[in-house]
C-alpha cells in the first residue's frame, strides 16, 4: 500500500499537468480521483448537441459564454484536473489563466456521455462528485444512453453531493435554476443518439 502525503500528491499533479501539456491534439487527459483518465475524442453528435447547447446560452444569457473543454482545478476532490465538455461562466472569466482554472464564479459544467465503457463511472460518478465538492452551483448532464438530460444543483462540497437532481427525458423542457437561469426544450437532442 502507498501512502501520498500533500508533497507527493503535488509531485503527481506536477507531473500530470507537464503530460497533459505535452498531449497530442488528438490526447484529452483529466486527472480524476488520483488517476490519469483518457477522456475519449467526441464524436459529431457529441460536438452538435454541445454547439447546440452554445447556440441556446447565448440567446438567454448573452453576458456569459459556454466554453469548451475549459480545464478546471477540481482540488478539493484528490487535487484533481478535470475537462468538462462545457464550462458555463461569464464572459472574459478565464482571461489570464493558464490551462487549468479554479472554479470559482463557475455557474455550470456540462458533460455529454461517451459511448465507452467509463462514461458510467466518469461522468454519472466521479465529475458529480468533483464538480459538488469544487461547489460548482449546477451540473448539466446530457445521458445520451439514457436519452435524458439531468440538471443536478444545489452542490453540498462536504459531502461531494448534489443535494436536488431533476432527470428529464429527451423531448421535455428542462428548467435550469439560477443562477444558470435557462429553459432547454430538448426534443432535438433526440437526433443526437445512437
Amino acid at each position: 500500500m502507498t501512502v501520498m502525503t500533500e508533497s507527493t500528491s503535488y509531485t503527481l499533479l506536477e507531473a500530470f499537468e507537464k503530460l497533459a501539456s505535452t498531449a497530442p491534439e488528438t490526447v484529452r487527459l483529466e486527472f480524476i480521483n488520483g488517476r490519469i483518465e483518457e477522456k475519449r475524442v467526441p464524436d459529431g453528435d457529441h460536438d452538435e448537441i454541445i454547439r447546440w447547447l452554445q447556440k441556446r446560452c447565448m440567446q438567454h444569457r448573452t453576458d456569459a459564454w459556454l466554453y469548451g473543454e475549459r480545464g478546471l482545478k477540481v482540488e478539493a476532490y484528490r487535487k484533481g484536473r478535470a475537462r468538462p465538455d462545457g464550462v458555463l461562466a461569464p464572459e472574459g472569466h478565464f482571461a489570464g489563466d493558464g490551462e487549468w482554472s479554479d472554479p470559482d464564479g463557475v455557474l455550470m459544467t456540462v458533460e455529454v456521455t461517451s459511448y465507452d465503457r467509463d462514461t458510467d463511472r466518469r461522468d454519472r460518478i466521479e465529475k458529480h462528485t468533483a464538480y459538488a465538492t469544487a461547489g460548482i452551483p449546477v451540473y448539466l448532464l446530457v445521458d445520451r444512453d439514457a436519452g435524458a438530460v439531468i440538471v443536478h444543483t444545489n452542490p453540498d462540497p462536504k459531502s461531494g453531493c448534489y443535494l436536488d437532481i431533476h432527470r428529464a427525458p429527451f423531448g421535455e423542457q428542462v428548467v435550469i435554476t439560477e443562477p444558470v437561469g435557462i429553459t432547454l426544450d430538448t426534443d432535438v437532442l433526440k437526433a443526437y443518439v445512437r
